[in-house]
């Protein structure tokens, strides 16, 4: 049984189809950006297709394909993350410029 009709329906340029057909295409392309490709091009050949049935076609979850419908509809068309979602990297300590580097040069001159 489909789900409801959905709420957002993106539309796509040429030229973002034709970027996610190049992607698609691409041996080394990274996982997540050729998923949301495969996405864009589902949706643009069934615009009504409900979440359940695009999820299932992908090997997805409902709500990431409903995600990116609301993303795509709202903010425009892409297929990476914002920057500065996740996690900060953390920066190791430097060998030259911290406290513990000195004590050490100091034992080992004692």
């Amino acid at each position: 049984m489909p789900g409801p009709a959905p709420t957002h329906r993106p539309t796509f340029t040429p030229a973002q189809l034709a970027d996610c057909e190049r992607l698609r295409r691409q041996h080394n392309a990274p996982q997540l950006p050729v998923a949301r490709a495969k996405l864009a091009l589902l949706l643009h050949r069934d615009p009504a297709l409900d979440h359940a049935t695009a999820a299932r076609c992908l090997g997805k979850h409902p709500n990431w394909v409903r995600r990116w419908r609301r993303i795509w509809a709202a903010e425009g068309f892409r297929l990476t993350d914002r920057p500065g979602r996740g996690r900060k990297p953390a920066s190791p300590p430097s060998g030259r410029g911290d406290r513990q580097g000195a004590r050490l040069r100091a034992a080992d001159a004692a």
